[in-house]
């Protein structure tokens, strides 16, 4: 029990830090963007520069990461609503399905008609389900990927199964694909899946991987009832 109270103080003192890096962060960089577009204004011809391109190429990384930072301090924070998960799940395949299909990647769903009505965030379990959903995206770089949402009903509440053919992780990976800013893709900022885990958690859920290099990994989600 001390263990667990001493992680929560850890990950409440870390939340804390990352706000207050991300608030002096701002300020700065709202002035950065505020003179480069009137250097931009008075002279035009900076950006044909490729130099240009690569200033807002990072800068549009650092509002990301600041936005990935914000969302971290967020994940739990619920605003709870009785909730059809099954109506939610269809609803979030069907607005990641055409970028999926313009990158020729199937999507393929086995829900059912019916799942047991649970509190939860929509908002969030929206957020934190988008979020592997891309991560199986980014995994797959052949010609038939395929990606799989899968729930069913189980004891004390529901089980949801995010699945891809992608490149799969090694075991040292999968030890730390939560871990804040652990990341191997370029440009990622490695908070996605700790946002989700948090999201997934604040629900007193749980979320497990399971991978195997260039087979593929299956995210199993249980969310309680």
């Amino acid at each position: 029990m001390q263990d667990i109270t001493c992680l929560k103080q850890q990950q409440k003192d870390f939340q804390l830090t990352l706000s207050k890096f991300a608030h002096e962060i701002r300020n700065p960089l709202a002035l950065v963007q505020s003179e480069l577009q009137m250097m931009a204004s008075s002279h035009p011809e900076i950006t044909e520069y490729r130099e240009w391109e690569d200033i807002m190429e990072n800068l549009e990384y650092i509002r990301d990461l600041l936005r990935e930072m914000t969302n971290y301090n967020n994940a739990g924070q619920l605003s709870p609503e009785q909730t059809d998960p099954a109506r939610l799940l269809k609803s979030i395949a069907a607005s990641f399905r055409p970028s999926l299909e313009y990158l020729g990647i199937s999507l393929e769903t086995n829900i059912p008609g019916h799942l047991p009505m649970l509190s939860l965030d929509p908002v969030k379990i929206r957020q934190a389900l988008l979020n592997l959903l891309r991560n199986a995206q980014e995994a797959i770089s052949h010609s038939h990927g395929i990606i799989r949402i899968s729930a069913k009903a189980v004891s004390g509440g529901i089980c949801i199964a995010v699945s891809d053919n992608g490149c799969g992780m090694t075991d040292a990976r999968q030890a730390e694909v939560f871990r804040p800013f652990v990341t191997y893709k370029s440009g990622g900022t490695g908070l996605g899946l700790s946002i989700t885990r948090q999201i997934i958690e604040a629900h007193g859920g749980k979320i497990t991987v399971q991978s195997v290099p260039d087979q593929g990994t299956v995210f199993q989600i249980f969310l309680r009832g």
